[in-house]
């Protein structure tokens, strides 16, 4: 019997927690790369913009507000943004959620939580040397990686020829 009351303490709290985290940010959510992966191949008519990066990279949080820009030009125009996150798990109370809401990110948002990296990395882009920011542009006939830093115009000059 008390064994039956540890566990159901337990799962309350493992309930308790994760609803927390999940009423801090309504859209960030945790994903390993098998729950993420689908998301590099989607067959919609829409335009995928999806950056990797993460709260300690000063580049990658230099051009988010770029890409916020573009998610909020071009989001009725069928652009899907999303932002992945390379932070550590432990950090997304302490670190990550605070700097959503402080960035006032309103793309979808998820955190990667998989550390065998070696493995995935390449399953984004043969091109990817791990390094970030990394971007991935890709519609049903166009895929292209970037493994840089982006500004305002150089992801419109990629979005605009994409729309039509």
């Amino acid at each position: 019997m008390r064994n039956m009351r540890v566990f159901l303490s337990l799962l309350i709290v493992l309930f308790i927690s994760h609803t927390l985290v999940a009423s801090k940010s309504d859209h960030l959510t945790v994903f390993n790369f098998e729950e993420f992966e689908h998301w590099l191949y989607k067959e919609t008519d829409s335009i995928y913009v999806i950056n990797f990066w993460a709260t300690w990279c000063a580049p990658c949080v230099k051009e988010i507000p770029d890409f916020e820009k573009l998610y909020e030009k071009y989001k009725t125009d069928k652009v899907k943004v999303l932002f992945v996150s390379l932070d550590f798990p432990a950090h997304i109370e302490n670190r990550v959620i605070p700097f959503i809401k402080r960035m006032n990110m309103q793309a979808q948002v998820i955190l990667l939580d998989d550390p065998r990296s070696n493995r995935w990395i390449p399953k984004v882009s043969d091109e990817w040397t791990g390094a970030i920011p990394a971007t991935l542009v890709y519609t049903r006939d166009f895929r292209q990686f970037y493994e840089r830093e982006f500004k305002f115009d150089e992801l419109e000059e990629i979005i605009i020829p994409l729309l039509k």
